[in-house]
């Protein structure tokens, strides 16, 4: 096997320095526009869980946004059939094995949280963004109407 010059060593490092810092530059679309008006506004008295669960106006209004802003890591839809992203529609899965009520609603409202958090501030392991943050382009109410579309789409499992 042939020994390869210190040119084209050189010339490999460049390419897989500038494909790393390609993707830590990675930014949420600020294109992205979530029209949430036709929904109850988000009050303080609304807690840690999803105020839009079961509705499905903001299911709707969260199939838009996520297509916009999400699909083209998770999946159009959140078909994540060969998807970079993790497959959202596998969120609540283990919370849905519970069988007492109320330890299975605090599980829900705990991804809650760590949907929302995820979403706002997306993830980045030893310097590279493998999410970007969506703070600055989605409020609350956007993300919150994701999260609903994911929870209508999501495959249920009954508790055991």
């Amino acid at each position: 096997m042939p020994k390869l010059t210190f040119s084209a060593r050189l010339a490999a490092i460049c390419l897989l320095l500038s494909t790393t810092a390609a993707s830590a530059n990675e930014v949420a679309d600020p294109t992205v526009v979530v029209d949430t008006s036709a929904l109850p506004a988000i009050t303080s008295s609304t807690g840690d869980a999803n105020p839009y669960r079961g509705n499905p106006r903001a299911a709707d209004i969260g199939r838009h946004a996520f297509n916009q802003a999400c699909a083209r890591c998770h999946g159009p839809d959140a078909d994540n059939k060969g998807q970079v992203g993790p497959d959202l529609l596998k969120l609540d899965r283990a919370c849905t094995r519970i069988t007492d009520p109320a330890t299975r609603e605090m599980c829900i409202v705990d991804n809650d949280q760590y949907f929302l958090k995820s979403v706002q501030y997306g993830k980045t392991r030893v310097g590279v963004v493998h999410m970007p943050a969506w703070k600055d382009v989605l409020p609350p109410a956007a993300i919150w109407t994701i999260r609903t579309f994911l929870e209508s789409r999501s495959r249920p499992t009954t508790p055991r």
